[in-house]
This record gives C-alpha cells, structure tokens and sequence, in this order.
C-alpha cells in the first residue's frame, strides 16, 4: 500500500518522521485511520502512537492491524486512549497517557495531528441555536479540546535542542467560505485554524500546519449529502458523489505526508488538497 501512494517519498531518498512520538485523535476510522496507518511506515523502530478516539473497540482493531504490520514487528508501541475531548477529565486523561509514553522514549520528532471533530447538526440553520448548552458542548469537543490538549502536549515536550515539535489541524474549506446550515462546522474550523495561526506566530520553533483535506468519502459525507438543511448544499454533495467527485482517505493522507515530509510551508498556513 505505501510504494503505491509514496513512490517519490519513501524508499528511494528514505525520508521519513524519525523516531517520533505521534498522537492522532479521531483516529478510529476514515482520514484518522488512514494516517495512523500510512505514518506507521514511516516512523523509525521505538516510536510511540498515541491513537485516541472515542470508539474502543475501532481503536483496538487498528492497533491489531498496525501490530500486524512490519512497523508494528519493527518495535512501533501503540497505545490507544478511549476518550470524548469534549470532557475535561478525558482530555486530561490523554494527556496524562502521553506524558507516561514519553517519560522512556528518545525521540527525534513530536507529530500531533488534530484530526477528531463533528458536523454539528446541519439539519436546522443558525436562527435556531438558541440553547447556549448544545452550541457550547459542540465547541468544547471541536476547538476547546484542540487548544487545551496542545498545551498540555507542549508542556510534556517542551522545547530542546534537536527535536522537531510539529502541529497539524485538520481543517476544511468551511474554515474559510460559509455553508448555510453548517453554521457549528464552519465556526469550529475557522476558530480552529485561527487559534494554529497564533501558536504558529507565538512559537516560530514549532511547525505548525492546518490542511483540508477535501471532499473525503467518509461517513461524514454521507451525513453532508442527507441531512444538511440547504437543498443546494445537499444537492452539490450528492452530485459530486453520484459523479466520482469524492476523494479516498489515501489519496489526500499521501498529499499530507508529502507536504509534511518536505517541511517547506510557512509555519501556520492553510492549504488545501487542491492547492497542492
């Protein structure tokens, strides 16, 4: 799988992440799978995965899948943390998971990737939010989270001479051009690339990165297509579905990874699969 979507990456000029300790949240299925995955291949033996999402037993599948793997024979170490962000004890709780996989481990590359997040209820519009819990709740899980476990990752791997710091976002169009009926995703994603572009001027010795990565053939395309409010939205996705306009997991992971690996964007952009 990797010579197919790495041919000019991996193998023949040998770049890879290192011995790194990597954390990728919403990591149970669709683009977070995926990464976990394809970075396996790229991580030196003695690295350390710290995979969380909310579902165990995905979480436990994908373990099994990368121990199966030749990084996972070459001494790769995951560990999986079943938690919900939105909840302060849970994201204390990952926290604390990292700090003890860190505490014995050398590593040349810290690798964080925001990848958990959630629509929203794109079925009603903006008017209709008036219940200051339910808008709250949403913004806990999808940018307070990010903010608050960033932190407590910078504070375990604070800054030393010869490791690389790194921060991805995943992020989305929406960050920047308004959905109608998406009003809570398109306020999470603008807020999130937001916040990635202050840490990017705050701290210029981290790496800091957020990528769409386009219209993904994922369950949350299949909630997009059915359940947005606007007949124009939902018809758009359902178009580009029907049509072959969606893009897999892979092909954007493999874009990703090339941008990452190459480490010559400025620090705290937005780019886009299509602009790459």
């Amino acid at each position: 799988m990797q010579d197919e979507y790495f041919p000019d990456v991996v193998g023949s000029d040998g770049m890879d992440f290192g011995k790194a300790v990597c954390i990728i949240t919403g990591a149970s299925k669709g683009f977070g799978r995926c990464l976990a995955k394809e970075i396996a291949l790229l991580l030196k033996p003695g690295s350390v995965f710290v995979l969380v999402a909310r579902s165990g037993d995905k979480l436990r599948d994908l373990q099994a899948e990368l121990a199966a793997t030749r990084a996972g024979k070459a001494g790769l170490i995951t560990r999986c943390v079943v938690a919900d962000l939105g909840v302060k004890d849970d994201v204390e709780r990952v926290i604390q998971e990292i700090r003890e996989a860190a505490s014995d481990t050398d590593i040349d590359q810290l690798l964080l990737i925001h990848n958990a997040g959630s629509l929203g209820d794109i079925s009603r519009y903006a008017k209709s939010f008036t219940d200051l819990h339910e808008v709250n709740a949403y913004l806990s899980f999808n940018v307070s989270s990010a903010l608050s476990l960033t932190a407590g990752v910078l504070e375990v791997f604070s800054r030393r001479q010869g490791l690389r710091r790194c921060v991805v976002n995943v992020s989305s169009l929406c960050a920047l051009k308004p959905f109608p009926s998406w009003v809570l995703y398109c306020t999470g994603k603008a807020a999130r690339d937001m916040m990635f572009r202050v840490l990017a001027e705050e701290e210029p010795n981290i790496r800091v990165l957020s990528y769409a990565p386009g219209p993904l053939d994922t369950d949350m395309q299949v909630e997009a297509r059915t359940s947005s409010a606007d007949a124009g939205l939902k018809k758009s996705f359902s178009v580009m579905h029907s049509q072959g306009g969606l893009l897999t997991c892979e092909e954007s992971c493999s874009k990703l990874l090339k941008v990452l690996l190459k480490d010559e964007y400025p620090s705290g952009t937005h780019l886009d699969f299509y602009d790459l």
